[in-house]
């Protein structure tokens, strides 16, 4: 366990910031592998894989349901020093973990043909789609068990163990892309079957690594078969926090998915430039996104000490130190956007209509920060409702006129990202004052009490 409520902010925030993001660049180069092997199959390899891959955004936001509860109520028993109460948390999202993967399980093995027949009008990319997701489903079910240990390290403060269970599953996953995707050594290429198959089993010897290090090293918080019974008063208080923060999540799927369905009569190509470039800025801004979840245990930890001048600090630190990442980025994306789609897509029109996508998209970075870094103070003050009022926000400023223009004749792809940019900077506004009204109702009486 570390203590996050002595010390300066900044030095807490890089502290932990600095192993988040090099784990980040692990998971920014598990994307771009698994990106760069499939690219060389095709567009429609490249578009079904990357419209299977909206999908996993739901699973995301059930992992976020698991994670943020866990997080923000294990910070705050640290802050508190009790440990009791850190370990009954921690248990309770284990078996909170096992509920969600049997669900997921079931679930996107049932409806996976439906959804990808929802965004996709070309049976080519339907079926790479599919076949995509029946290989990554187990790996999508194993996310949680993930989630639930790898957060309640965060909780302690202690983030260099997922460091390293990070490093592990990308060496596995690019040891086994060009295996199984490409057919290297073997000649027998298993295709967007293998990009599945590798994730999955990159994802299993995370879990592995994970649960041996509990085992055996992690004496804080750990395994406790009595702690496990489902405690139904303990899950209520994860879901009120993690629900909101979840929902954040669905509703970054319902854009996306709106995305692919107002482009599908642009064919293949355009399906495929936005996968990739899509998934190229998911990877991309990955480390920046590492301060902004640095500063959640932080301000959980300090929020529930009671040091409420230390909540705002921290707020004010982490969004000048991811600004001062996003903006170089944003440049480079810009500058650099026809070379980096360019590595994982070989048809010219998929690199132009990539290119312009990141041309725009990329001004939106600066506000990408602001609600990343309000999103996780939200979930160290134990109220993540706000950051799901925001998505909303966005969704339904972007929904909205898309869909509306999506049925007018001369309606052009390029509408899409200039109105994504636009809602992204409405939801950054949102965030910021609504944060601004939960540091006035939660600190103030805190500061009276």
């Amino acid at each position: 366990m570390k203590d996050l409520t002595q010390g300066p902010l900044i030095r807490h925030i890089l502290t932990m910031a600095i192993p988040i993001a090099i784990g980040m660049i692990f998971q920014t180069l598990y994307y771009l592998i698994d990106l760069y092997f499939i690219g060389g199959l095709g567009a429609n390899a490249l578009a079904g894989v990357g419209a299977a891959g909206n999908a996993t955004f739901l699973v995301l936001a059930l992992t976020q349901v698991l994670g943020v509860g866990t997080v923000a109520l294990i910070s705050q028993a640290v802050g508190r020093k009790d440990r009791e109460e850190a370990n009954i948390i921690f248990n309770q999202s284990l078996t909170l973990a096992l509920v969600c993967g049997l669900a997921v399980l079931v679930l996107g093995y049932s409806l996976a043909r439906t959804y990808m027949g929802t965004v996709s009008s070309d049976a080519e990319t339907i079926a790479a789609g599919l076949v995509y997701l029946n290989w990554y489903m187990p790996g999508l079910a194993l996310q949680f068990a993930l989630v639930a240990m790898g957060s309640a390290l965060r909780g302690t403060g202690i983030v260099q163990p997922t460091l390293v269970v990070q490093l592990l599953s990308v060496i596995v996953n690019a040891f086994l892309a060009p295996i199984l995707i490409a057919g290297w050594l073997t000649h027998h290429p298993m295709g967007v079957a293998g990009a599945g198959l590798a994730s999955t089993l990159a994802l299993l010897a995370g879990v592995l690594t994970l649960w041996i290090y509990f085992r055996r090293l992690e004496h804080y918080v750990g395994f406790d078969r009595k702690l496990m019974a489902p405690r139904w008063r303990d899950w209520g208080r994860m879901l009120s926090i993690g629900l909101p923060a979840g929902g954040e999540y669905a509703l970054m799927f319902v854009f996306s998915a709106i995305i692919y369905w107002a482009i599908r009569d642009f064919g293949a190509d355009a399906q495929a430039a936005f996968g990739a470039s899509s998934r190229l800025v998911q990877g991309l801004i990955l480390p920046a996104m590492a301060v902004a979840f640095a500063a959640g245990p932080i301000v959980g930890q300090n929020f529930g000490a009671g040091l409420v001048d230390r909540v705002r600090a921290c707020f004010s630190g982490a969004m000048l130190l991811i600004s001062m990442l996003m903006v170089p980025l944003a440049l480079f994306v810009y500058w650099r956007a026809e070379g980096l789609i360019g590595y994982f897509a070989k048809d010219p029109e998929v690199i132009g209509l990539g290119v312009q996508f990141l041309h725009i998209v990329c001004w939106g970075f600066i506000a990408q920060g602001a609600i990343f870094t309000c999103s996780s103070v939200f979930q160290g003050l134990g109220n993540t409702q706000p950051a799901l009022l925001s998505s909303a926000v966005r969704l339904f400023t972007f929904a909205m006129p898309v869909v509306w223009l999506s049925t007018q004749s001369g309606f052009r792809i390029e509408l899409v990202w200039y109105f994504s940019v636009g809602s992204t900077f409405i939801q950054a506004l949102v965030s910021l004052l609504l944060l601004r009204r939960q540091f006035a109702h939660r600190l103030i009486p805190a500061i009276a009490s």
